[in-house]
């Protein structure tokens, strides 16, 4: 086994550990006094044991007995009305308790047949509940959130934001310390992948660290958020959440034009749009008294979902799921509910009863929107209501789109029918089978809301989630950055705060920072920076064996998360590395490098997209944002490393570990052209090879190597060189990977030694890993 074959083992092995979930051993104390919470322990009990017989789904509900309202869980139970679920302070006497501990499987709870069942710790849990008066609480998330003081801790000095007291707080109730800061290269490698989504050059590190400023971090961090490419960054879990794509989907899959909708996403997070107007534009910026032809390409957001090219269809089937589709993205990416099953009936764990599903969708159920509008033969890359984009516009008030000639460009948009379209309650979700008519209304569980207040269409609708009294908005979007940062959400289910989703690590720090987000009015970068500077976010990600004991998952965060960078960023990083990136902002989709017959192998045979054509030239070297995504083929290498095959809103990507990802990292025609490319560029400035394998070193890891990864290296690279100089065909071969143009006088064993080097370095844990 060579040297290559070594160190590549144990990257992999390194890569695997590193990045594998674990199970938690730890038990989060949410109230460390003796009081049993019912949000916080009785609840998850409850919803996951009890509520799909005993919850609001009316249909599905066992005897009449709901326990998921005290109201219904206090009275007469229907069946016996001498006897009653619950009877506050008396264990002995609740129904519901006697049956967890019966004996009898005919009376026992839950039934056997169900496969359901309580441990010992459960039942305690409830019964001491039931002693302490069984007192239930609304669901946290549904309560508008307060910001509460600031705990007290005993390292008043560690905290260099608000936020660092919760923080603190927790993790010395855990037994936790603090780990010590990073250091100044790590930061800064951090902070610009995080800001930016690229790595900092061996100048701008060795800058960085000689910068004895004291506010030199914090400099750094506002130079970094005025670059264009933030909005690239952090538009890439926007398209996540909007679904976007450049096809159509279904069948045929032809292509489409919402590119320029991902254009003002960009501009839209470089401006430093308000999070509330950012949301209030999607939704209904064509409903504004001020709109313009910004305003209304933001609404695009509503109409990137599928649309189906398919003859033979039924348009009224197809419209309806368009609406839903609306109505269910809304919902998850914004207010961070998971409403999909309350389409055929009652939501079986959340308070949302099927009625009140149809009242949200009927605010998505008023477009001129059609279900079909011909097959793949009369495709056009925008569906009716349509905004037209003349040149003049990309001059004008549209001039952060990246168009490169002078044709229109169509984008799908929202608009208003002028006569109101009756909406029903679909019974079972049937788009053939209407019953009860209802107007547009909210779940009123979250928020009433006020006709006299909010007009009855998607302005309204804006209006009350942005309403400082919603529950919902800042908490969801303030755990969404909280989760591009740290790896996990304070809630871990960030597209569900409803009661199946997972509590939050530190409640009181989600309210506080939703608060604060909305105090400030609602400033995205604010609230970015906020997180950067804190003492939680500059500290070092070593483990140590008694933290790793405590708390495995780093829920306490006593140390930064160590996470692989998101599939677009990993691209980008080998492209800015590597000098090949293209830093073009905006602009049509491009198709980068992929395998042979993927698109061929999922064709129907019709349309633009049946054949991959692979780009040339400057197109090839985009970022990971700009990939071109055929929703019935989505590209491989984002799929690989967990991208979203965006076929519907997501806002949580997984990081899993497959033998694909090492693969992809060994054999990708990207990480050898880019290899290559920077071996060559090197060796240009002839310098000795100790120089420049540290120079490659510091372009990849950014940090210098240590000495003994200094004499791995170099072994390594004149290892390689004997090979070569003696098989000048093959280091030919492999250099001349991808579709750059060569100079054969810069193709020797000394390139070919040198790109092995290079490609070895791009396959590191640490190349593609923010620690």
């Amino acid at each position: 086994m060579n040297l290559l074959r070594i160190i590549l083992t144990v990257c992999l092995i390194g890569f695997f550990l590193s990045c594998q979930e674990k199970e938690s051993g730890v038990a989060l104390n949410f109230q460390e006094r003796n009081e049993i919470s019912y949000n916080f322990h009785v609840r998850p009990i409850l919803s996951d044991k009890c509520f799909a017989c005993h919850g609001p789904d009316a249909n599905k509900r066992e005897a009449g007995l709901r326990l998921d309202i005290a109201s219904s869980a206090y009275e007469a139970l229907r069946v016996n009305p001498e006897k009653h679920a619950i009877v506050p302070k008396d264990p002995g006497s609740s129904e519901v308790y006697r049956r967890l501990v019966s004996d009898d499987p005919g009376e026992r709870m839950p039934p056997p047949e169900s496969n359901l069942h309580l441990s010992q710790e459960e039942i305690d849990l409830i019964k001491k509940w039931i002693s302490q008066g069984a007192k239930y609480e609304p669901h946290w998330a549904f309560v508008k959130p307060q910001k509460a003081d600031l705990p007290k801790i005993s390292k008043p000095t560690w905290p260099n934001q608000d936020l660092d007291f919760f923080i603190l707080e927790k993790m010395e109730k855990a037994g936790l310390s603090p780990n010590e800061p990073a250091g100044k290269a790590t930061l800064l490698k951090r902070i610009n992948l995080d800001i930016t989504g690229l790595p900092p050059s061996p100048e701008q590190i060795s800058a960085f660290e000689n910068n004895k400023d004291k506010e030199a971090y914090e400099k750094e961090i506002d130079r970094l958020l005025a670059l264009p490419s933030f909005g690239e960054k952090w538009a890439a879990l926007w398209m996540d959440i909007s679904r976007y794509a450049d096809s159509y989907g279904y069948q045929d899959d032809n292509i489409r034009t919402q590119w320029p909708y991902r254009d003002w996403v960009i501009h839209a997070f470089n401006k430093n749009l308000p999070y509330d107007q950012f949301i209030t534009w999607q939704l209904a910026g064509d409903l504004l008294p001020d709109t313009d032809k910004e305003k209304i390409l933001a609404t695009a957001f509503n109409r990137n979902h599928k649309y189906t090219e398919e003859g033979g269809v039924i348009e009224e089937e197809y419209r309806v799921e368009y609406v839903l589709d609306k109505t269910n993205t809304f919902s998850k990416g914004i207010i961070g509910l998971t409403m999909e099953c309350a389409q055929c009936h009652d939501h079986k764990y959340d308070p949302v009863s099927q009625k009140e599903y149809f009242e949200l969708y009927a605010f998505f159920n008023n477009t001129p929107e059609k279900g079909y509008e011909g097959d793949v033969m009369q495709s056009k890359p925008a569906k009716t209501p349509i905004l037209w984009i003349e040149k003049e516009d990309t001059e004008k008030i549209l001039d952060f789109i990246n168009h490169r000639d002078s044709s229109r460009l169509m984008v799908s948009v929202m608009e208003e029918l002028k006569v109101l379209r009756p909406t029903y309650i679909l019974d079972r979700g049937l788009y053939d089978a209407p019953s009860t008519q209802v107007s547009p209304s909210t779940p009123s569980a979250v928020l009433d809301f006020d006709p006299k207040k909010y007009p009855k269409n998607r302005l309204g609708l804006a209006q009350w989630t942005v309403s400082p009294d919603n529950p919902l908005t800042s908490r969801v979007f303030v755990n969404l950055v909280w989760q591009e940062i740290f790896g996990q959400g304070i809630v871990k289910s960030t597209g569900d705060l409803g009661m199946q989703g997972d509590l939050p690590s530190h409640p009181e720090l989600l309210d506080w920072l939703a608060v604060d987000f909305m105090e400030n009015r609602w400033d995205v970068k604010r609230l970015i920076k906020q997180l950067l500077t804190s003492a939680t976010y500059r500290q070092s990600s070593k483990v140590d064996q008694k933290s790793l004991e405590k708390d495995p998952e780093n829920i306490y965060l006593s140390r930064y998360p160590r996470l692989r960078l998101p599939a677009e960023n990993i691209r980008d990083h080998i492209l800015a590395s590597s000098g090949l990136l293209v830093k073009e902002i905006g602009g049509p989709s491009v198709k980068p490098y992929q395998p042979k017959g993927l698109w061929e192998a999922a064709t129907s045979g019709r349309g633009e997209l049946k054949t991959y054509k692979q780009d040339t030239g400057a197109m090839l070297y985009r970022r990971g944002l700009y990939t071109f995504i055929k929703l019935t083929s989505p590209p491989p290498m984002p799929i690989i490393f967990d991208g979203s095959n965006r076929d519907l809103c997501e806002v949580n990507r997984g990081r899993t570990n497959t033998p694909l990802q090492a693969l992809v990292m060994l054999n990708d025609p990207l990480v050898l052209e880019a290899s290559a490319f920077l071996a060559t560029a090197l060796l240009k400035e002839e310098k000795s090879p100790e120089i420049y394998l540290e120079t490659a070193f510091e372009k990849i890891l950014c940090r210098k190597p240590t000495s003994e990864e200094r004499k791995i290296i170099l072994t390594y690279f004149k290892e390689e060189k004997t090979k070569f100089e003696t098989d000048k065909e093959t280091a030919f071969e492999l250099v001349k990977s991808g579709n750059r143009p060569l100079n054969e006088k810069e193709i020797n064993g000394e390139t070919a030694a040198l790109m092995q080097v290079i490609t070895m370095l791009y396959n590191l844990e640490e190349a593609i890993t923010k620690i």
